[in-house]
């Protein structure tokens, strides 16, 4: 074999040694998947054909067309370390571009999120993800890298905080709470399980606050009293004084931090989600009832579900979806609509592939030389996790609606167009490393 780059034993490896095609396999069945059922989502109310370029399902089609175009580009001719120089100003230029849709777009039900380009919409905060993701792989990957570094870990919050406070700034609750998942890299790359442990915390309270807002100054008061005794009751005798002067203070701290979350909750509530998603959250926590109103689409997003019983009804046979009861059925809620017509087993086998693809994502992140490669690649599994179960979790009713594509199966080209250049350019990462050894 000859040597390509000039190191000792580096060879040129093949297609088919060098791709990871249980990737481009789940991409593709997937990306199927979707495009099958929004078709059946509005193939009784829009034009009858599947490539009827005026219908959902035309369009979509030419989305994948040139999604498909783009992973090709970003595979065979882009050079993979180029995404490494460029991610600083492409991160730049697109937190410039979030914070420009905010004064210059159009209201779409609420939110300020879209270029409008003629006939095409633009929605900046999908190719955020990517961005953020490349950025934070280059910074975390040098060899100086610390978390445990002051500078370096206010440099990441700063990174994840800022588009994510831009997309809040434009009404997109669903699309900012994926920026939460970023913490599960930091947790890959040494960030303590007690931020995870906090995070779950600051979330239990939110929602104790909103439930029982009477009480939980009380139960926060309980309860960080009571982790203030266990502590002293496991010093000793002659480590007595100076650790029960470190529990007291982190009890203070704590109790401090509960009544910060308190208090941010009630003007995040009251002055920063929009009155429709207050209302969402309020139907989800059961603190009103409202079936034909706000909770109206959830209620027939279950139905949906529960009448596919466990094959389905077949496709283009549903009813729920087909005839509009689900509103939203071929975005938001396209889960719907493979729930009623393949059922719990077509429910099952597009999960399993999201988890396949997630699993091998990070298979082959956890695998890579390269930390820019692997920190990219825990980010894009991060961002899928987080979409899959944001979307499914509200469209079951365990989550509110808030709004969010699920990846590679909802109808919209910003979505799709990113998820599949996310994903390649992980492709072309790792096969760059596979192609030389």
């Amino acid at each position: 074999m000859l040597k390509v780059d000039g190191t000792p034993g580096a060879l040129d490896r093949g297609l088919k040694q060098t791709i990871d095609w249980w990737l481009i396999g789940c991409y593709l069945l997937l990306v199927l998947i979707g495009w099958l059922n929004i078709y059946a989502s509005i193939h009784s109310t829009e034009p009858s054909s599947i490539f009827d370029w005026s219908a959902r399902s035309g369009k979509q089609a030419i989305w994948i067309m040139t999604a498909f175009a783009l992973d090709i580009l970003i595979l065979f001719i882009i050079n993979p370390r180029l995404w490494e120089v460029v991610s600083p100003y492409a991160y730049i230029a697109v937190l410039f571009l979030l914070i420009l849709v905010i004064f210059v777009s159009k209201d779409v039900k609420g939110s300020h999120s879209w270029f409008e380009l003629g006939p095409v919409k633009f929605q900046p905060a999908e190719i955020s993800k990517i961005t953020t993701s490349l950025v934070l792989a280059a910074l975390m990957g040098k060899p100086s890298f610390r978390l445990s570094n002051r500078r370096y870990l206010l440099a990441v919050a700063a990174i994840i905080g800022l588009p994510m406070l831009a997309i809040l700034g434009e009404s997109e609750t669903g699309s900012a709470l994926v920026y939460v998942g970023f913490i599960f890299v930091l947790y890959r790359e040494g960030l303590s399980g007690w931020w995870l442990f906090l995070m779950g915390m600051a979330i239990l309270l939110f929602i104790l606050t909103l439930v029982t807002h009477s009480w939980v100054s009380a139960i926060v008061l309980f309860v960080v009293c009571a982790a203030y005794f266990v502590q002293v009751l496991r010093t000793s005798r002659r480590e007595e004084l100076s650790l029960r002067r470190r529990a007291l203070f982190r009890t203070l701290l704590a109790f401090l931090a509960g009544l910060v979350v308190i208090f941010a909750t009630d003007f995040v509530f009251d002055h920063v989600l929009q009155d429709h998603q207050r209302k969402r959250i309020e139907v989800l926590l059961g603190m009103k009832e409202d079936p034909s109103g706000v909770g109206y689409n959830v209620r027939q997003s279950m139905i949906a579900i529960g009448s596919g019983g466990f094959a389905g009804k077949g496709f283009l046979q549903g009813t729920q979806t087909t005839y509009g009861f689900v509103p939203e059925q071929s975005t938001d809620f396209i889960f719907c609509t493979v729930g009623e017509e393949w059922g719990f087993l077509g429910c099952l086998a597009v999960i399993a592939l999201y988890v396949l693809l997630i699993w091998r994502i990070m298979n082959d992140a956890e695998r890579s030389r390269e930390p820019f490669t692997r920190i990219y690649g825990f980010c894009l599994a991060a961002c899928l996790f987080m979409h899959l179960f944001i979307n499914i979790g509200m469209t079951i009713g365990l989550m509110p609606v808030i709004g969010i594509p699920l990846p590679l199966l909802s109808y919209g080209g910003s979505s799709l167009w990113a998820f599949s250049v996310m994903l390649f350019i992980f492709i072309a990462l790792n096969r760059q490393e596979k192609k030389y050894f």
